[in-house]
Formats: structure tokens, C-alpha cells, sequence
């Protein structure tokens, strides 16, 4: 069975930032799957996996890369699903020219933007659980539950 929540990142070096998004999801009890796939390198993959997702019942999509960070897009363009992208850092820019790649998409293929790097990881795991809660009333119940607690 597929996950609820599909996260693609750009290359095994995101990994760190982006098993925080797992966590998060974990602790609401949603099932999550991290895989690498390449808007630029390897599109065809990022196709594929995009597509045998949504047909297997992923809800939800978060893309991470540095850099161009086309990843979020690249899933956006395969999907009416949601895709929420995090830009990461890794260029000289630190991170702002992946910002701009991830929030800046045409008309028609959105993609919901968090924070550069951490905090953006751990918000797209907050903003996937938001999105399921909306037809799962245990996951709304763990939202409101967590902040309580802040």
C-alpha cells in the first residue's frame, strides 16, 4: 500500500533535513515514504513515481531540493494532488534562489511553499497532516491536540 504522504527529494544529501518531515508525520500517525528522484537527472523517475503514487492513493506530495528546485514543480505538473515543495539551501544564495524556483510556478500548477531548510521540513510535515485532517477526524484531533501544547 502506498503512503499518505510521497516526499521526493532532489538528492540523498536532503535526506537530513527531510526525515524531519517524516518525523512530524509519524507523530500524527501518518504513513510516509522519503525517496530520491531528480527533476533534472532523472525526470522520467520523478514521472513514474508521481503517477504509480496517486494511483496507489498518496494524498499528499512534498518535494525538497537546493538550488534550481524544480523537483516541486516537476511533481506539481504530474498531479491535482496537493504538492507542498521546501526549498533547501546548498548554493551560495542559501537557500533564497530555491525559494524563488519553488514559489514561483505558472498559473494552474500550484505549489504550497514553506520555509528554507528545517523549519520548512517539519511545516510541510504540520501542512500535509492539516490537509489530511480535513477527511480525518483522528489526524484533526492530533492537530488541535499539538497546539495546545505550544
Amino acid at each position: 500500500m502506498n503512503p499518505q504522504v510521497l516526499i521526493l527529494i532532489g538528492s540523498e544529501s536532503d535526506r537530513a533535513t527531510m526525515e524531519k518531515t517524516v518525523k512530524t508525520l509519524d507523530e500524527f500517525g501518518i504513513s510516509a515514504r522519503l525517496e530520491v528522484a531528480s527533476a533534472h537527472r532523472t525526470p522520467a523517475k520523478v514521472v513514474r513515481m508521481v503517477r504509480d503514487a496517486e494511483a496507489g492513493g498518496t494524498r499528499v506530495f512534498v518535494a525538497a531540493a537546493g538550488m534550481a528546485a524544480h523537483l516541486a514543480g516537476a511533481v506539481a505538473a504530474n498531479t491535482t494532488r496537493p504538492v507542498i515543495g521546501v526549498p533547501l539551501s546548498g548554493s551560495a544564495l542559501n537557500g533564497m534562489d530555491s525559494l524563488l524556483s519553488t514559489v514561483q510556478m505558472p498559473k494552474g500548477i500550484p505549489v504550497a511553499t514553506v520555509a528554507i531548510g528545517d523549519h520548512g521540513a517539519i511545516n510541510a510535515g504540520f501542512l500535509a497532516a492539516q490537509i489530511i485532517a480535513l477527511s480525518d477526524p483522528a489526524v484533526a484531533a492530533k492537530l488541535r491536540e499539538q497546539r495546545e501544547k505550544v
